[in-house]
């Protein structure tokens, strides 16, 4: 769909509905106050989560979320976000425009009340909006106070109104600039310089956000434009979750088609979509009002037990009465092993876990989602004897596996019990026992393991030496992953258990940190790391607990001094600075070729080294990723390596 096609649809549909209509239901009596927007850019984080990159790219959503809004509520049909040349974003959308009328109250235009007051909007008293993502009415005004400049035009009532504003200061007056038969919001605003780390808007953060807001939104079209790259992408997925579930098992092997499930009452709206591959591991991403609730929630509680319930069920009426041996019963695990699921709530009056709103905690949500589950997707499996087939040997498969994992298990702990409840022999522990204090440095090959042991600060540094390289979580098993000694010893090191026994409360140490050599074994045993955290210790990443060590790649030696280059274009940059053209280069494989006292001063002390915090920015592109890269699926993996060996800076 071209972007003239875009126009004549968002067009098309909101001429439907009369002016004279939507300036009777939404006008100034829909905006209510709550309290001012002080304290703001002194404390931004709280607000926005951090002044980083990601901050940055949090001002873009909480703009696009008011028009997600507009979206859900019937009124707009496109959006178009465009990063500009001088670094700043305009959100443009078809919507019902923000009331500029006066608030008598305030004797201010609406518009000015919403753009520059905290916690004003029409968002409160559920008149407006019956749901939304834009739950604490924050954001906009948010945005505004940490740009250094912004402008709003709004088409409403065949006008266009202007305002602008400064640091969240209005420069003039609501004003009138022109005349239009359109509807619609643009906001244009150019982030506080002196408040970000950077200003660089990345085209695939933001598209990966909006890719998935078009998933979650059927029929609404978003364009997203890059002035500095003339890139553009229009996102129009009219299958909605089924197409969501197709991107994210693009690299998988489904064992069936996509399965939707539809529920709409009073309180509530629910869609699901869900699919059984040949992998290993669950992807289950939920959302409620378009918010991705990354910790899950009731409504996630409720599907777990609902498949699991629904699959007990089917077994018990279909399968156990032929089989002798009958006693088993399919767990959670069980029921989710390969499983990628997309759920998608809207609720009235959603309560989350603070302004990340990580986490839904509606208790009545549970139940309801469990039964609604429970009923379809045993009605699905009866309904289609084929795919049930399919299904329950998959998860029988899993059901077998566990069981035999958890035998072997116990004969090893009844014959090394002593063993099991000590600490693996090749860690060297610190002495803090204050675990925010303390780090753990998983280290590749003995050879830096003892480099990394003579230079650590004993008090508060343990090392993990790990031999060869560890499993590849995503083509095994849990039973064959819990048998590997190298991933069995950083579990038990780590002492936090792993995907849903793991309690973040028992971490041994505040900070893991992974450190491996700079040619292409050890970037491959980093990726096999983060594959394995990913998939069983995801919540260290998700608490910024797990760091990527960045030892030095040269020495430059000239007289009595001497300096370190962390890569290609530091080294020439050092050698240029310091004059230094005729001084020895030294090029270091890894932390082992290192003596104690330069990787303790490059590479381990607080004060002096590089960490890089391992995030995950989009849970969904991670996941593919992984799968990508580590899975069974060899073509797709060349066509990356292919596309992207350019940008890859190996020493082979």
């Amino acid at each position: 769909m071209n972007e003239e096609e875009c126009k004549k649809s968002g067009k098309d549909n909101t001429e439907k509905v009369k002016d004279e209509d939507i300036v009777r239901t939404y006008n100034a009596e829909s905006i209510q106050v709550l309290e001012g927007l002080e304290g703001v850019r002194k404390r931004p984080s709280m607000y926005i989560g951090s002044t980083s990159s990601q901050g940055l790219h949090h001002l873009v959503f909480e703009v696009v979320d008011n028009s997600i809004d507009e979206a859900m509520s019937g009124f707009c049909k496109r959006i178009i976000v465009t990063i500009h040349k001088d670094n700043s974003v305009s959100v443009n959308d078809d919507g019902r425009g923000i009331p500029v009328d006066t608030i008598p109250k305030f004797g201010k235009s609406a518009l000015e009340i919403v753009m520059t007051k905290l916690h004003a909007g029409g968002k409160f008293d559920k008149k407006s909006y019956k749901v939304s993502a834009g739950l604490h009415g924050v954001g906009v005004s948010v945005v505004n106070a940490l740009s250094k400049r912004m402008i709003v035009e709004v088409k409403r009532q065949n006008k266009i109104y202007f305002q602008e504003y400064s640091y969240g200061k209005p420069t003039c007056d609501v004003k009138v600039i022109g005349e239009t038969n359109e509807r619609g919001t643009s906001i244009r605003f150019w982030p506080d310089d002196s408040i970000f780390e950077t200003l660089d808007f990345s085209f695939e953060t933001l598209l990966s956000r909006l890719r998935e807001l078009s998933f979650l939104n059927k029929g609404i079209t978003i364009v997203l434009r890059d002035e500095r790259t003339a890139k553009d992408e229009v996102l129009n997925y009219e299958g909605g979750l089924s197409s969501f579930i197709e991107y994210i098992d693009q690299n998988k092997k489904p064992i069936h088609p996509v399965i939707v499930f539809y529920k709409k009452s009073e309180d509530f709206e629910i869609e699901i979509a869900m699919q059984y591959t040949n992998t290993y591991s669950s992807s289950i991403f939920s959302f409620v009002n378009t918010v991705n609730t990354v910790e899950g929630g009731t409504h996630v509680t409720g599907f777990k037990i609902g498949i699991t319930r629904a699959l007990n069920n089917y077994v018990e009426k279909n399968i156990k009465k032929n089989n002798k041996n009958n006693n088993f019963k399919i767990l959670s695990n069980d029921a989710l092993e390969g499983l990628t699921a997309v759920i998608n709530l809207k609720l009235k009056e959603p309560q989350f876990e603070g302004q990340t709103k990580s986490k839904l905690g509606n208790s009545e949500i549970k139940g309801e989602v469990d039964t609604f589950v429970n009923d379809r997707f045993l009605a699905f499996l009866e309904e289609n004897p084929e795919e049930a087939r399919m299904i329950v040997e998959k998860v029988l498969s899993a059901l077998k596996a566990r069981e035999a994992a958890e035998k072997a298990k116990e004969v090893a702990r009844r014959k090394n019990l002593l063993d099991n409840l000590s600490l693996p022999g090749k860690l060297a522990d610190c002495s803090e026992r204050n675990s925010e204090l303390a780090e753990l440095f998983l280290v590749e090959g003995d050879s830096a393991g003892g480099s990394a042991k003579q230079a650590r600060d004993r008090r508060f540094q343990a090392i993990l030496p790990l031999r060869g390289k560890v499993l590849n979580v995503e083509k095994s098993r849990t039973a064959k992953v819990l048998s590997n000694n190298e991933i069995a010893s950083m579990i038990t090191a780590i002492g936090a258990g792993m995907n849903e026994n793991f309690d973040i409360k028992k971490m041994r140490y505040g900070k893991i940190i992974i450190m491996t050599d700079a040619d292409v074994d050890g970037s491959h045993i980093k990726t096999l790391l983060l594959t394995f955290f990913f998939r069983y210790l995801k919540k260290v990443i998700e608490e910024g607990k797990l760091f990527v060590a960045q030892p030095p790649l040269y020495k430059i030696v000239s007289e009595k001094n001497r300096y370190y280059a962390y890569s290609e274009e530091e080294l020439k940059s050092i050698l240029k600075e310091k004059n230094l053209e005729n001084a020895e280069a030294q090029r270091f494989k890894g932390p082992g070729e290192l003596n104690p006292e330069p990787l303790w001063e490059t590479t381990m002390d607080p004060t002096r080294r590089n960490l890089v915090k391992v995030t995950i920015k989009d849970a969904v592109m991670a996941d593919k990723i992984f799968t990508l890269l580590m899975g069974e699926d060899v073509p797709p993996r060349r066509m990356f390596i292919q596309e992207h060996a350019l940008e890859a800076n190996l020493d082979i």
